[in-house]
């Protein structure tokens, strides 16, 4: 509860608003573009591949680097930027991330085009750690969590509406429009950062070997593993989803479109329940939520077979693995008080990384197990997460219970 609080200490607000104020929300467009930027590339991969003479699996290392940017790269651009006024930096990031779409227009080969993703990919995790502080310290504490689950959002609506749109212009305008569309988005987001977000004034902040002291902690990191490990659940499933769902589940290609629309309607909703759950009650609602998903994860391995059970168990899915997110956050926040964006920073790293391999550990399961062993596998991921994160709640409790 107090614990909230601390976080506030380096970066400061003249004071914490009552009501979500709308700076957030340009927060959120920034979200919203930088979503559009990741998981677009998936809608036209067949089209960049044509048009720069390359196969689908060479365009598909695309993906593959943008997430191994994000999980190395944006750690050490939070390191090297610590120093720099937080609105600064999300203005610098911003427009590192309009010329990196920009390259990616008129990039004339496939190793300009990596370069491309490679400076996306650096402008990430920076952005959502250190966009996460502030959006934390424009409300009140008791509505951290949902203050960041707004900002998350646009993450989230860049799944059910921007991936649609940026596929949709790629396919009938080619795909440098779709990277066009997204620079847009990017200088629009730069400027409602540039209006909107106050300037928050920063005491003097922590010493470089302090940051990484705070970040080094064994609990701080364990934190950072149990998120890492309920990603790499739910990528163990989710990468390969469309072949699940037409080669066991019996759906058309065309239907698969539609129910990843509705899947990401559930990581919507969960994204903002999960941040009022977790300003309500943090730890529980995340052991909560990690129990929820390893339970549905196991349950999808037998409702993959029937075409209504599978479609109510991807969209209940989908809000209960967005839900945690946001209190996984906060509470990574609280742990590292003196180095709040870079321990945000590294969640984004950190589940990154939880992506490629759950997406690796997909691969091996369906070469050698099967498709229809990925939800429980899936579930198997998740359920040791949990055992962690209850191991790290008994053990938190055992000192309260002494000062009590």
């Amino acid at each position: 509860m107090n614990s909230s609080q601390t976080i506030q200490g380096k970066s400061q607000v003249p004071r914490a608003r009552p009501s979500f104020p709308i700076s957030i929300l340009s927060l959120t467009l920034g979200a919203f573009a930088i979503g559009m930027t990741e998981f677009v590339i998936m809608g036209i991969l067949p089209n960049v591949a044509e048009d720069l003479h390359v196969s689908i699996s060479q365009a598909g290392q695309l993906i593959t680097t943008y997430a191994l940017g994000v999980a190395v790269g944006a750690p050490i651009l939070t390191i090297l930027t610590h120093r720099l006024p937080q609105k600064m930096l999300l203005c610098l990031l911003m427009i590192l991330f309009v010329i990196g779409n920009g390259i990616a227009v008129i990039a004339p080969n496939y190793t300009i085009l990596m370069g491309a993703r490679m400076i996306t990919a650096l402008t990430h995790g920076t952005f959502f750690g250190v966009g996460a502080v502030i959006a934390s310290n424009l409300v009140r504490p008791d509505k951290r969590a949902g203050a960041v689950s707004i900002m998350m959002a646009g993450l989230t609506i860049a799944n059910i509406i921007g991936v649609p749109i940026g596929t949709f212009i790629g396919q009938n305008l080619g795909w440098r429009a779709s990277f066009g569309a997204i620079a847009i988005m990017g200088v629009i987001a730069f400027f409602g950062i540039l209006v909107f977000i106050p300037h928050i004034r920063q005491e003097e902040g922590s010493s470089l070997v302090k940051q990484i002291k705070a970040l080094a902690q064994s609990k701080l990191l364990l934190v950072l593993l149990i998120g890492a490990l309920g990603n790499a659940g739910l990528f163990t499933v989710f990468t390969y989803i469309t072949p699940m769902l037409e080669q066991i589940t019996g759906f058309a290609e065309h239907s698969v479109t539609w129910i990843l629309v509705l899947f990401g309607c559930g990581v919507t909703m969960g994204n903002i329940v999960g941040g009022k759950l977790a300003d309500w009650k943090l730890m529980p609602t995340i052991l909560g939520l990690y129990l929820t998903i390893s339970v549905i994860l196991a349950i999808f391995t037998f409702t993959v077979h029937n075409p209504i059970a599978a479609v109510i168990t991807i969209f209940l899915w989908g809000a209960a693995s967005f839900a945690v997110m946001p209190g996984l956050q906060v509470r990574i926040m609280n742990l590292a008080q003196e180095a709040p964006a870079l321990a945000s920073t590294s969640n984004h790293s950190a589940g990154n990384l939880g992506n490629a391999a759950g997406a690796f550990l997909g691969g091996w399961i369906i070469t050698h197990m099967g498709l229809s062993s990925l939800p429980w596998m899936g579930s198997l991921l998740v359920a040791v997460g949990l055992v962690l994160a209850i191991a790290l709640y008994v053990n938190e409790q055992k000192p309260a219970k002494k000062v009590a």
